[in-house]
């Protein structure tokens, strides 16, 4: 039995998915989950991270655990898991744990956690990632437009279902990554105007690029971020470093393929923007 927390989530439902399609057996944990949105095989909790005492129900019985930054205290998190049987983590953290200690404290507090927990562990910090383009979907499905800052500033972005995929890899046999810490990245940095041309194309009708401010984006993002987060994001976006702009070799090796490409996220999820 494999726990998946976050399972609604872009990851969390596309790992899900794997999972259950190799006939791994899983349960789906999230705030809001019911039986409905998953699969009849799938064992659906409601619990939330910021309760780890109400973990309990769902961590029973488990072997392994896909586990958010989500909450304040991963200490608690990972003790339940423990008392439950759980041997093994799998962290989903984010590739700013790295290059931005200083705006990405939270991150890095589950990480420390989880290299000190006794389990078995992998970290996988993910870049951005292409998922992130459903922030234009209304914008697109309404007017055809879609903004951001730093319009020509290119990221190597990766697909969920990617990020998923590494995931499920490493969670199925997890002891030739124990220990390990990977930066999870696409096949090739896109700018922001690169996206939303590759939303256009596979539309089949034009959309158009507004380029913000970096003070209106930071106005909008502040809305649902910590401040310390939005900083640390626009730093990222607007004027990466060397290793935020380069591709890591990582989900190739775990995966043995290429991760796809942001035109192909587009082409498969156009329903959303159209």
């Amino acid at each position: 039995m494999i726990v998946v927390t976050g399972a609604t989530g872009n990851v969390g439902r596309a790992l899900v998915r794997t999972l259950t399609e190799a006939q791994v057996p899983v349960t789906a944990v999230s705030r809001h989950i019911t039986d409905a949105d998953a699969a009849p095989e799938v064992r659906a909790v409601a619990a939330d991270l910021a309760e780890p005492a109400g973990l309990r129900d769902a961590f029973e019985g488990a072997e392994a655990l896909f586990l958010l930054v989500a909450g304040q205290d991963p200490q608690s998190i990972l003790g339940v898991a423990k008392a439950a049987g759980i041997r093994r983590v799998v962290l989903l953290s984010s590739q700013g744990a790295g290059t931005r200690p200083e705006a990405y404290g939270h991150p890095r507090l589950f990480e420390a956690a989880v290299r000190e927990s006794g389990l078995d562990w992998t970290v996988l910090r993910s870049g951005g990632m292409d998922g992130n383009a459903f922030a234009w979907a209304e914008s697109i499905r309404t007017r055809r437009e879609a903004a951001a800052p730093f319009g020509d500033v290119g990221l190597p972005f990766i697909d969920p279902d990617d990020v998923a995929a590494v995931a499920a890899a490493v969670l199925r046999d997890q002891a030739p990554h124990q220990g390990a810490t990977y930066t999870l990245t696409g096949p090739a940095p896109t700018t922001p105007r690169e996206r939303a041309a590759a939303i256009a194309a596979a539309l089949g009708e034009p959309v158009r690029f507004t380029e913000q401010t970096r003070e209106e984006a930071h106005e909008q993002m502040a809305r649902f971020m910590p401040l310390p987060v939005v900083e640390g994001t626009l730093a990222i976006l607007g004027e990466p470093t060397e290793d935020e702009r380069q591709v890591s070799p990582d989900a190739e090796h775990i995966l043995g393929r290429a991760p796809g490409t942001f035109a192909a996220w587009a082409e498969r999820n156009v329903a959303a923007f159209r």
